[in-house]
């Protein structure tokens, strides 16, 4: 959610049961306004609330002018100072992937995991029990990546793709109608396009280039991973997601206000496919 909107974003994402105490709004206010300054992002938009077993993880995102260029990730265990984390990589995901349960809340609390190693003595060959450190600032990183990659969500029409290239905030976006709204193909994956490449030129026939640039919702595996509901008579459309629950997407009809935030423990239901 966009941090220049921020009070009215958390009173309509407030319908998961999930909020902010005053003083820390006041506190993100402030914090985000200076974060954005001092960066000079173009965007700084507030991403949600980790949950730990001793201090809360608060995360916000910096972004530039091109909205879908990698975005800089921040860290907050109060609201008012704030941390850059390092980016994403392949050998974060496979290292932390190993690492199970609540997040403690402690950027340089350390998780211990014994794997087996192949060691080689002369010609012999056995294995080995080897304790592997894994620092949890880079198990926050992985899992920020993961949620953005698959839930993060934007509805259609909310960024344009310019014919240079770059993809920018449209101006001119007025809202979801209230039909459009209640389809999961009006709503898009917030990153770079992933099963876009896969369609056939028949398939993108029917695509505006300059909106339809992203992946869809409604092709999301598995199906019926995506709870969508009409809250306050129709005036709020409310996406949940139940692979990563805690992830809440908000729009008001014709209007601009969108936005999603996460607010949970940053583990993934991979129970889904067998409860749907």
């Amino acid at each position: 959610m966009d941090s220049e909107s921020l009070l009215l974003s958390l009173e309509l994402a407030s319908g998961s049961g999930q909020g902010l105490s005053p003083d820390r709004r006041a506190s993100l206010l402030t914090s985000l306004t200076l974060v954005k300054r001092d960066y000079r992002y173009s965007r700084v938009l507030f991403w949600g609330r980790i949950l730990g077993l001793v201090a809360d993880y608060y995360i916000a995102q910096g972004l530039s002018e091109d909205q879908l260029a990698p975005r800089k990730t921040l860290y907050s265990l109060n609201c008012m100072e704030w941390s850059l984390l390092p980016p994403a990589t392949e050998e974060m995901a496979v290292e932390t992937s190993v690492v199970k349960g609540r997040f403690m809340g402690d950027p340089s609390h350390e998780y211990e995991h014994t794997e087996l190693q192949k060691m080689k003595e002369g010609e012999k060959v056995f294995e080995e029990e080897v304790v592997v450190q894994i620092k949890e600032e880079n198990r926050l990183v992985s899992v920020i990546d993961q949620i953005d990659k698959a839930v993060a969500v934007i509805p259609r029409g909310a960024l344009f793709k310019t014919p240079f290239g770059p993809i920018h905030v449209n101006r001119t976006f007025e809202g979801l109608s209230l039909s459009e709204a209640k389809k999961l193909s009006s709503y898009f994956h917030f990153r770079e396009p992933v099963e876009l490449k896969n369609k056939t030129l028949l398939e993108k026939a029917d695509l505006d280039p300059s909106l339809d640039f992203m992946d869809s919702l409604e092709h999301d595996i598995p199906k019926g991973s995506w709870s969508i509901q009409m809250e306050r008579g129709n005036a709020l459309v409310v996406l949940r997601s139940l692979l990563w629950p805690g992830l809440t997407f908000f729009h008001a009809p014709r209007t601009k206000n969108y936005g999603y935030i996460y607010m949970g423990t940053g583990e993934k239901n991979i129970d889904l496919p067998f409860m749907l």
